[in-house]
């Protein structure tokens, strides 16, 4: 006798949405079970541990596993979304200070206005002291940060400089005491410097800023 029963259709995986946001676990708590974590969160967990570890460790030395580790995710989430450690540094290392117009500004408040755009910046966005600590512990950190500053600092210096083919000499003794002040406030968080408000720190850099940025000669 004929089976009348309909012919059932071939076994098939559920669909999947390719293009959803992958979800990581938080590391679990004795006790408790796991809670999806939104992939915006995941990503800022991935890179505050992968700077964390960077620079504790250097870029050698620092692994996946670790980074995965300090973020309470699965090592597979790191490498889903940003490839492998190489793709992970240039994410964690990507700042965009914001640098300001000078041409915009009277040219004997030059050095005030450049100093409170980086205290501002630096106490805004911890990236900067993130990649600072990178920049003083290996060779790519520092290549990283002077990377950065040549491409976003340089023009701007380019536009005020008396003497165009001192930019790149000036731009370097800016640095030393932005950069410089950053260490000791931000990372190495030297009592006084800590202890300096920002007017302070305006009145105290900007004379010597302003200096570089416009004096004809030293």
């Amino acid at each position: 006798m004929a089976d009348s029963r309909p012919p059932t259709s071939p076994s098939r995986a559920p669909d999947v949405d390719l293009d959803a946001p992958p979800v990581a676990a938080e590391a679990p708590h004795a006790g408790a079970h796991p809670r999806p974590r939104r992939s915006a969160a995941t990503r800022a967990a991935i890179l505050a541990a992968a700077r964390d570890r960077f620079a504790a460790d250097g870029y050698e030395r620092a692994t996946i596993r670790a980074i995965a580790r300090d973020a309470g995710i699965d090592p597979s989430m790191v490498m889903r979304y940003y490839g492998n450690k190489e793709g992970l540094f240039a994410a964690a290392s990507e700042i965009d200070l914001r640098a300001p117009d000078l041409t915009q500004v009277p040219p004997d408040e030059v050095g005030a206005r450049l100093v409170r755009h980086f205290i501002e910046r630096w106490e805004g966005d911890e990236t900067l002291t993130g990649m600072m600590r990178v920049g003083v512990t290996n060779a790519a950190g520092a290549e990283r940060m002077r990377g950065i500053f040549a491409e976003q600092i340089g023009p701007v210096l380019d536009a005020v400089c008396p003497v165009p083919e001192e930019s790149a000499t000036r731009a370097a003794l800016i640095a030393s005491q932005i950069l410089g002040m950053a260490l000791c406030r931000y990372v190495l968080h030297v009592p006084p410097a800590v202890a300096l408000t920002h007017d302070e720190l305006v009145a105290w850099l900007a004379p010597t800023v302003q200096r570089y940025l416009t004096a004809e000669r030293p």
